[in-house]
């Protein structure tokens, strides 16, 4: 295995081309760290540790799938925004995040008075009324610690990629 470069470090050669030949996603095959190793002449397992150690040092925030919910059936997105106290959000965000219909679920600051709520989580159904019957499970879930929610739906299709460098 090639050395790596410790975490604060700049990106190496091979971690700059294994950023590049990832940065728009896996290979979709039954093996990409595989495929990516032959590609970039490493072994397999060198590919997975610099990955972990990027992730590790937070060179990349995660590994994971980005699905198009519009291609897989799930028109109608919304964004559940609501209103539980401080001092509770790392507790109720965990058990709302928990739930297999929400997608993503993270702490805002809130904008008194206009904003009242720090607390989001994304919902995505086949139609508006499933969404809020996935909204409305999330604020039984709540109970007496919602003071507030409304639910934002997506008007179009915004960007899905992240950062990307050149060659």
């Amino acid at each position: 295995m090639s050395a790596l470069a410790s975490p604060g470090e700049a990106l190496d050669a091979v971690d700059r081309r294994l950023v590049l030949a990832t940065q728009s996603g896996l290979p979709l095959v039954a093996r990409p760290y595989h495929q990516l190793a032959g590609q970039l002449g490493i072994e397999p397992q060198e590919v997975m540790a610099r990955l972990r150690r990027m992730l590790d040092c937070g060179i990349i925030r995660r590994i994971g799938a980005v699905p198009n919910h519009y291609a897989i059936g799930y028109t109608a997105n919304g964004m559940s925004v609501w209103d539980v106290a401080d001092e509770r959000i790392d507790e109720l965000g965990a058990r709302v995040g928990a739930l297999d219909f929400v997608t993503h679920c993270y702490h805002r600051p809130r904008q008194l008075p206009e904003w009242p709520y720090s607390l989001f989580a994304m919902v995505h159904g086949s139609s508006r009324a499933e969404v809020l019957a996935k909204v409305a499970t999330i604020a039984e879930l709540l109970g007496a610690d919602c003071r507030a929610h409304d639910v934002l739906f997506s008007t179009r299709i915004l960007k899905k990629t992240g950062l990307r460098i050149g060659v």
